[in-house]
């Protein structure tokens, strides 16, 4: 690839190896450098005259800097460079492998840190953590942290992924916080299932329903009182709560106890099978009747 492609390509920026590689020496950089055509932003990574020093430039100046596979940006650069932030970070963060010793330069932050493969993807030209890694590393970060994996959630990524994501990095520093984060957006994301269940519902013409209903200490998520037919929605906070699983695991026994039915359903169950989940229903209620 030609110097002026390179160039083009990343916004001005350009790495000693690239150059080398597309057929410039090394000396005819040093005297680009030296009549003012490139500026040094980083060691061995210069910008060619005429372009500017952006937010782009800056986080692709830093993973030039690091080179490629097994480094990657990552924190709040990584979601600027999906679209997740406005503006990247004063100081780009970029994470190695625990076993590589690198000296930061100004503007750079060196992460040591094993990730796992999944957690990284080449995005625009540069490799960097996948955007729900960046999402929950960002949200632990900013103060509104909460709003913005809202944000995240809405407009860039599914909550599974998040997730994942989040299951896969247990017992890293600060992911105890990262774990509050989640569950309160799967509480979001259990009321999103509690609204499709009622939609599902209402198609089918079944009435007779009660949203939050009182049964002794507990609250049943959706209830048919005359039939003694109880629904609860296994959310993601069910799976990430350790408390939580275990209150609905008594709520569960008490009902069973009482001669109550008991269903269950996941988000899942309701968007890929919302046919059959209407049919179990269904059939229960034809039998208490």
């Amino acid at each position: 690839m030609s110097i002026e492609r390179i160039v083009q390509r990343q916004a001005g920026v350009i790495g000693l190896r690239q150059a080398v590689q597309a057929g410039m020496s090394a000396r005819t950089v040093q005297r680009r450098v030296a009549s003012g055509a490139w500026r040094e932003l980083l060691p061995l990574v210069y910008l060619v005259s005429g372009h500017r020093r952006t937010d782009e430039v800056r986080v692709r100046a830093a993973s030039l800097w690091i080179g490629r596979a097994p480094a990657a940006v990552t924190g709040l650069a990584a979601a600027y460079w999906h679209g997740m932030l406005d503006a990247a970070p004063a100081l780009v963060e970029i994470t190695v492998p625990r076993t590589t010793h690198r000296t930061a330069p100004p503007g750079v932050v060196v992460r040591r840190r094993d990730l796992h493969a999944v957690d990284v993807v080449e995005h625009r030209g540069l490799l960097v953590a996948d955007g729900a890694l960046a999402a929950l590393e960002t949200a632990i970060a900013l103060p509104d942290g909460s709003a913005f994996l809202d944000r995240a959630l809405q407009r860039h990524l599914p909550f599974l992924e998040l997730y994942e994501c989040y299951t896969r990095n247990l017992g890293r520093r600060g992911w105890k916080d990262a774990g509050r984060l989640v569950i309160a957006a799967a509480d979001r994301a259990d009321s999103a299932a509690e609204r499709l269940l009622k939609k599902l519902l209402r198609e089918a013409g079944i009435t007779g329903w009660v949203i939050g209903h009182r049964f002794g200490p507990h609250l049943i998520d959706l209830a048919f009182p005359e039939q003694r037919l109880a629904i609860e929605l296994d959310g993601w906070a069910y799976h990430v709560d350790v408390d939580r699983f275990r209150a609905d695991r008594r709520k569960g026994n008490a009902l069973t106890a009482a001669g109550w039915t008991l269903l269950r359903f996941t988000w899942h169950d309701l968007v890929t099978r919302p046919r059959e989940v209407i049919a179990e229903i269904l059939h229960v209620l034809a039998a208490a009747a």
